[in-house]
């Protein structure tokens, strides 16, 4: 209960209160993996329930232990996808249980600056992160995500789901508000799971923004405003879709395959 209430008090300037009272339960602890995390229980703009225990999300997961494996088994995740990368996710590769379907989509994602050019772009301009998810990215997104979607529509009642990137909090980030978005989640809640990365990778953040602040000569609170994950960045993400496709139900239509049919089959699944 302690550290319900310690989480609750972190948490609390920057989540709606739909993410603190289940943090408990939606965070995974993986000894070898951080910001593991089920996707479910939000509620919907017409009353209904995201599921538990169908779709979750993380940062990479190449540590996972033995007993992370068992948990992992116990969660019947039965498919991973990966939106890292072909050389980032060559240096650290996923591991998993024998079997497990495994899927990388690196649309986008093998363009992506590197820790070095990310620190000189942040001294030389601020909104580094707005063209990652606004209009400069958009041509990624449906090659990207479209393959989440498909196996969203057909994956068995028994089993569930997971995808990643290195952080969980970018390119996975993107993929649960789509997710959230076509389950018709709020998106005062949709920005709360999304910005929820700031606390659950505070570790990695700390030491990434310190090391980014020595080598560019930036204070750690400079780094952070321009690293950290913020609503706007999900604006500018729906904004880009709709400019580009009129609505984001267009681009989800076109890109995604997901049409007001597969809308209806995804709200059928994935909602109670």
């Amino acid at each position: 209960m302690k550290k319900l209430i310690l989480l609750s008090a972190i948490l609390a300037p920057a989540l709606s209160f739909a993410q603190l009272q289940d943090s408990a339960q939606r965070l995974v602890h993986m000894q070898g993996a951080i910001n593991f995390r089920d996707a479910g229980g939000y509620t919907t703009s017409n009353g209904k329930h995201v599921a538990w225990g169908k779709v979750f999300r993380s940062a990479e997961i190449s540590k996972l232990t033995d007993a992370d494996l068992q948990t992992f088994n116990s969660k019947k995740i039965h498919s991973v996808i990966d939106f890292r990368g072909t050389k980032e996710a060559a240096a650290a590769p996923d591991r998993l249980p024998t079997g497990t379907p495994y899927l990388l989509c690196p649309a986008g994602s093998d363009s992506i600056p590197s820790m070095q050019q990310i620190a000189a772009l942040i001294k030389s301009q601020s909104g580094f992160l707005t063209g990652m998810y606004g209009a400069p990215s958009v041509k990624y997104y449906g090659e990207r995500y479209k393959p989440l979607f498909q196996q969203l529509l057909t994956m068995p009642d028994t089993a569930a789901l997971l995808y990643h990137c290195t952080g969980g909090r970018d390119r996975t980030g993107m993929a649960t508000a789509l997710f959230l978005y076509a389950l018709d989640v709020p998106m005062q809640t949709i920005e709360a799971d999304f910005t929820a990365s700031n606390v659950y990778l505070k570790p990695m953040h700390d030491q990434m923004f310190a090391g980014m602040s020595k080598a560019m000569g930036l204070t750690p609170e400079q780094v952070k405003k321009e690293m950290e994950l913020r609503p706007e960045l999900l604006q500018s993400f729906f904004g880009a879709l709709k400019d580009s496709y009129g609505s984001v139900e267009n681009f989800m239509d076109k890109e995604l395959g997901v049409g007001p049919k597969e809308l209806a089959i995804l709200k059928a699944k994935y909602t109670f």
